[in-house]
């Protein structure tokens, strides 16, 4: 957490709760240390996404696929949601839920490494979500804002990462070189003439990023 936890507290028992296979697949990832966006980020996304109304998102990171059901619900009629996952127990377990949740039609799960996937598409998107392995976002970065629409959201998740991107007396040692990266990608974000980019300490940091 990178705020006060009186806050996140506070937060996180005001906004309104999920029901349904969300409220499970929570209750899941709570049980066996999945990770998946915080309650507050979800929100945000969900939030964005109702303004933005995306016909093509495309997800880095699927998980268990609870963003990409969450995500599901800002869709444009007939809109659609790549996302990409490496891990083969993390596909069976996301395509299970996106059974149960009956969005086989609209999620569509690419099983392998992000980057040589980003490489291999040539659709165009209204939304990319970037929450894959931190330590690779400034390789991502490149294909997604090839693949990302002018006009369109780069929304990365875990940008401050514990706080340690903030401040050099939280980094552990084993984590300097994740560190040390999402430094330069939160650099190129902010300093790119064809972005505009917002840092929000919320959850463990969010950015989002606007292509002019």
């Amino acid at each position: 957490m990178i705020c006060y936890d009186y806050i996140n507290d506070y937060i996180r028992n005001t906004i309104k709760k999920n029901e349904g296979i969300l409220k499970d697949m929570e209750d899941f990832a709570a049980e066996n240390h999945v990770p998946i966006v915080h309650p507050e980020v979800a929100k945000l996304l969900q939030v964005i996404g109702m303004t933005k109304k995306p016909m093509r998102i495309l997800e880095l990171g699927t998980a268990i696929g609870y963003s990409s059901i969450l995500l599901s619900g800002i869709l444009l009629p007939d809109g659609k949601i790549d996302t990409i996952e490496r891990y083969e127990l993390m596909v069976e377990r996301a395509k299970s839920n996106i059974k149960k949740a009956n969005l086989e039609d609209v999620i569509n799960i690419i099983n392998g490494d992000a980057l040589e996937v980003l490489k291999c598409l040539d659709k165009q998107y209204d939304i990319v979500f970037l929450d894959a392995a931190k330590g690779q976002y400034p390789e991502f970065l490149p294909e997604c804002l090839r693949l990302l629409s002018p006009g369109g959201l780069l929304i990365s998740d875990n940008i401050l990462y514990k706080g340690m991107i903030a401040n050099d007396e939280l980094v552990v040692r084993r984590k300097k070189t994740i560190v040390k990266r999402l430094r330069s990608y939160l650099n190129i974000l902010c300093n790119s003439e064809n972005l505009e980019t917002s840092i929000i300490p919320i959850g463990d940091g969010v950015a989002l990023s606007y292509k002019k």
